[in-house]
């Protein structure tokens, strides 16, 4: 008889509660050892995962576009990334997401990035661990500030762009990540590419990741992303789009560029604010998410 056995029903002879077993139930399961959080992304876990959760439709804002273009983005999303002063936005442009995503319901979260507004941060650099801490701290804490001031909270981090891939790449500059977050933002979920580096660190550090799917962007057959400058990298044809967020609802798998399908474990959805169609493809993957 093991343990577990053993404890409850020492427990039942003195106390015949019901609810007492019960609460004894849930203290000894809340304390005991539990498994990495990441689901397998191969196999069964992948293929039946879209039935049961619905997925979150993030956006990257506060990068320039109009009021009028961020509010009905706003309208359709369920979570914003907003920059915060690396790649783009301010103090100002940091307000007003904010502001918009508590009128319209949207979970708010930062958007930190290489601080190379030439190149939209979309260009990698050499960083180094201590540095890569600094400016997380940096750009974090500074939406952080802006959300307090408005009575929102921080519910998740996104990289941004090159630095989004630079940390599935170098292991260092992961830990970092991973341990600066939990640290100061143990609250916070990290957005991360499905399948990815980052995803399985996670687990050893215990952060809690969403994995990440992008609708308007073409995937290779392991899984990575199809380099932004090569041909058919970034998706426009809403039809394709939606079509591609169907079969990844329905199976689990995501469709490549080769023709074959990768299975992912997908709990949020990115649509770029900056892509052609992005609003008519918000809205209709809106429509398709529920």
């Amino acid at each position: 008889m093991d343990a577990f056995t053993l404890s409850l029903n020492r427990y039942i002879l003195h106390n015949r509660s019901y609810l007492g077993v019960i609460a004894l139930m849930l203290r000894l399961f809340s304390s005991a050892p539990t498994a990495a959080r990441r689901i397998p992304t191969a196999g069964i876990a992948s293929a039946v995962k879209a039935h049961f959760q619905k997925l979150d439709l993030n956006c990257d804002l506060g990068e320039g576009e109009s009021p009028s273009r961020q509010r009905a983005l706003m309208r359709a999303i369920s979570s914003a990334n907003i920059a915060c002063g690396g790649h783009a936005g301010d103090l100002r442009s940091m307000d007003h997401c904010v502001r918009m995503a508590r009128e319209e319901g949207v979970h708010v979260g930062a958007h930190p990035g290489y601080p190379d507004r030439e190149n939209f941060g979309r260009i990698s650099r050499q960083i180094s661990p201590a540095d890569f801490e600094l400016l997380l701290i940096q750009q974090i804490s500074g939406l952080e500030q802006v959300a307090r001031s408005n009575r929102m909270k921080l519910s998740h981090i996104k990289l941004h762009g090159a630095l989004y891939h630079d940390v599935e790449r170098d292991s260092s500059l992961a830990i970092v990540y991973l341990e600066t977050v939990t640290r100061f933002w143990p609250k916070a979920k990290i957005f991360a590419l499905a399948g990815g580096n980052l995803v399985e660190a996670s687990a050893r550090h215990d952060a809690r990741v969403w994995e990440e799917i992008f609708a308007d962007r073409a995937y290779r057959p392991n899984g990575t992303l199809v380099d932004r400058e090569a041909d058919g990298a970034v998706l426009s044809d809403l039809k394709e789009i939606v079509s591609r967020v169907q079969s990844y609802n329905k199976t689990g798998r995501m469709k490549t560029i080769a023709g074959s399908t990768v299975g992912m474990n997908a709990r949020t959805i990115c649509v770029h604010s900056d892509s052609e169609n992005a609003l008519r493809v918000a809205r209709a993957l809106a429509d398709e998410l529920g």
